[in-house]
């Protein structure tokens, strides 16, 4: 337990819910929230979703200004941190001001990828990480214009399908064999690729964009074939990079993101790091992991809030995500990217498919596309630790409830 200042460096899900979590948890002491943006924390999420649609920032919002001030948040926007000073125990703040703290919290989240090649830097090329971002796309995209998306992992996808839903014509390019490949099965890729194919986009897989060309505007894109495809937009969705510098130039241990021990403890004790920008060994599967959710940035939040409170317990959240594309909402419990052991079962002409996931013949998970159902029962049973084979669910015919029987 501490009481002397935490400062968390992030604004986004992992620093407001670690903010929101030690009032809950009854810590007294000062708390200081220091984000790059303008504006209050907010919820990034929806922007390649119902934002687009609706264009209501307010509903962003995690919560109001006032919620800081009577929690007694010192909470500071357009406030960027420039170093670590460990031996000192303080934050060096952009104007060279200083803030010390008695526990730290990285919360520093991640940054979208840049692609090495030509025509990134002109206009109508953009990107989607931020409020600002969001708001460029819904000023500048139009009905009936030619759209390129490069990169066809979750957020390419998604801003795919709200924008062909707005009546633009789009194509997505991926470099993989196939979209979010790195995520899901191809079972579920597949239904995907017909879905938004169906839908009228155009996807081209094992396809690598060699340039954006064009005169002061992109024009379109040039593929490693040669092939070019005209664009009167294009976004460049090509993954995300963990913000670990400031971590790693104070010394803090790195690898894919700031590495953290099983209560999110960096090589320093006094500093934690969670959410998007930090590695750990996911206890189920014993790999190192960084976990890009909002499941995971929260419950890292609220597990560090309970430590530095003084209830410390090691951090073993089941991990879920949801992506929504093209009207269909699918729901993942558990890590299934290393699964060896696929099986499919449901309905995919209406819509419902689950995949039960396998590794070394132990159940690490399902993917879901409408049979929400399933995937919260599958939740469950993860949760409550047993090690499950796939002989468990063939005797109980694949049905979840009655696998959650054995569990009990």
């Amino acid at each position: 337990m501490i009481d002397g200042p935490v400062v968390i460096v992030g604004t986004g899900q992992a620093g407001f819910q670690t903010a929101a979590s030690l009032r809950l948890e009854g810590f007294g002491g000062k708390i200081s929230m220091l984000g790059d943006e303008p504006g209050l924390p907010y919820q990034r999420p929806p922007l390649s979703k119902a934002f687009f649609r609706e264009g209501n920032a307010e509903r962003l919002l995690f919560r109001n200004r006032d919620f800081f001030e009577k929690n007694n948040i010192n909470f500071r926007e357009r406030c960027p941190v420039r170093a670590i000073d460990r031996q000192k125990k303080q934050v060096v703040l952009d104007d060279a001001a200083t803030m010390p703290y008695q526990h730290l919290v990285l919360a520093t989240g991640t940054r979208n990828r840049n692609l090495p090649i030509g025509g990134t830097d002109l206009k109508n090329v953009m990107a989607l990480r931020t409020l600002e971002d969001a708001n460029r796309i819904r000023e500048t995209a139009r009905a009936g214009q030619r759209v390129v998306m490069i990169g066809g992992g979750f957020i390419g996808l998604e801003l795919a399908g709200v924008l062909n839903e707005f009546g633009c014509q789009v194509t997505v390019i991926e470099a993989e064999s196939r979209p979010m490949a790195r995520s899901v099965s191809e079972r579920i890729s597949s239904y995907f690729v017909e879905l938004h194919s169906r839908n009228g986009i155009a996807i081209h897989c094992n396809s690598m964009v060699s340039r954006i060309f064009g005169n002061d505007r992109a024009e379109g894109v040039e593929l490693a074939d040669g092939r070019e495809i005209g664009a009167d937009l294009v976004f460049i969705c090509a993954g995300v990079v963990p913000n670990s510098e400031i971590g790693s130039e104070a010394g803090l241990e790195t690898s894919n993101g700031i590495l953290v021990d099983e209560m999110l403890l960096t090589n320093d004790p006094d500093i934690s790091a969670i959410g998007d920008c930090a590695s750990f060994v996911h206890r189920g599967s014993g790999r190192l992991v960084r976990l890009e959710s909002v499941q995971n940035a929260a419950d890292q939040a609220k597990c560090v809030a309970k430590r530095l409170a003084g209830d410390p317990s090691p951090y073993d959240a089941v991990p879920w995500f949801w992506s929504d594309q093209g009207g269909k909402k699918l729901q993942i419990a558990g890590l299934t990217g290393h699964a060896g052991q696929l099986i499919c079962r449901g309905d995919e002409e209406n819509d419902k498919l689950t995949v039960f996931a396998f590794e070394n013949d132990r159940f690490v998970g399902v993917e879901t596309v409408g049979m929400a159902a399933n995937y919260v029962v599958a939740r469950k049973i993860l949760e409550t630790g047993r090690d499950l084979t796939l002989s468990d669910f063939e005797n109980s015919d694949f049905d979840l409830r009655e696998v959650l029987k054995k569990t009990g």
